[in-house]
């Protein structure tokens, strides 16, 4: 008796973790392209990438070009042990954003599994190189992708994303050998405050859930492989701007942080140290 009233709790189980999947497949999260509020142009950063505990792993260096409608942002970030991740992306703001190309390449210890994946919207079309166990792997699929497809442009959107906004619903492609598209949840988490040279400012505190969705979005939770939200604050004001980023680089990683490197300016003038070093012509 008892064996079979496991079997039947078994069973029950079974079933409404299989009607929770059904639902999540018949009415997939709706997404939104974000208008553009704020008109991206000319800019650099020099971002870093800190442990958890402190400790500078990358040093990065991003810029950014305007042309029109079109911009090209990249943002590339080279770690210590010799890794490198590098992220070119092309979109267009015209009325809303919207995602042109991607290509990432991420690769080195930091990196189990090196990739390197090119996006293309026009053909819906990707690229793919990948290396696993020591063996290297090239393929091209071809997916339907959405309108609102964020990949290499979270930082973007966010700026155009208002923090009295409830929910926002945006796609992504995951960057994997075998990608899939996913949904993400972006939330505001509330206010914090920072400071820079002593003033005080205010920062929106953005949660990024991942929706991976249909059957594995319902057993992932299950199982533990639900991915941690990432969070990322930006400011608050006429300007939005990005203060820090904290999550994983890619699935199963570690969480890291990453914000705007402390500059120092050198005491030294370059231009007079390089005319003492030309030899003196006779």
């Amino acid at each position: 008796m008892i064996q079979a009233t496991n079997t039947l709790s078994h069973t029950f189980a079974l079933c409404i973790l299989l009607m929770i999947c059904i639902v999540l497949v018949r009415n997939p999260a709706t997404a939104e392209s974000i208008p553009v509020h704020h008109q991206e142009g000319v800019s650099r950063g020099f971002p870093v990438i800190r442990s958890l505990d402190g400790k500078i792993l990358a040093t990065g260096d991003t810029i950014q070009v305007a042309d029109g409608h079109k911009v090209t942002s990249e943002m590339v970030f080279r770690f210590r042990d010799g890794s490198l991740y590098d992220e070119k992306t092309v979109f267009s703001q015209d009325g809303t954003f919207r995602l042109l190309s991607d290509h990432l390449i991420q690769k080195g210890p930091s990196f189990p599994h090196p990739i390197d994946i090119f996006i293309d919207c026009s053909k819906n079309e990707i690229t793919i190189h990948s290396n696993d166990k020591g063996k290297e792997k090239d393929s091209i699929q071809h997916m339907d992708l959405p309108e609102d497809l964020a990949d290499g442009m979270l930082l973007t959107l966010l700026r155009n994303i208002s923090p009295s906004t409830a929910e926002t619903k945006l796609s992504l492609l995951t960057t994997s050998s075998k990608p899939r598209l996913i949904k993400l949840s972006i939330t505001p988490k509330g206010e914090r405050s920072f400071t820079t040279g002593g003033t005080t400012h205010k920062a929106c505190d953005f949660a990024i859930h991942v929706e991976i969705g249909g059957v594995a979005g319902a057993v992932a939770p299950l199982i533990g492989k639900q991915p941690p939200d990432t969070h990322v604050w930006m400011s608050i004001g006429t300007v939005p701007t990005f203060v820090r980023f904290e999550g994983p680089l890619y699935d199963g990683g570690p969480i890291l942080k990453a914000e705007l490197a402390k500059m120092r300016i050198s005491a030294d003038n370059l231009n007079l140290q390089a005319n003492q070093k030309r030899p003196k012509k006779n």
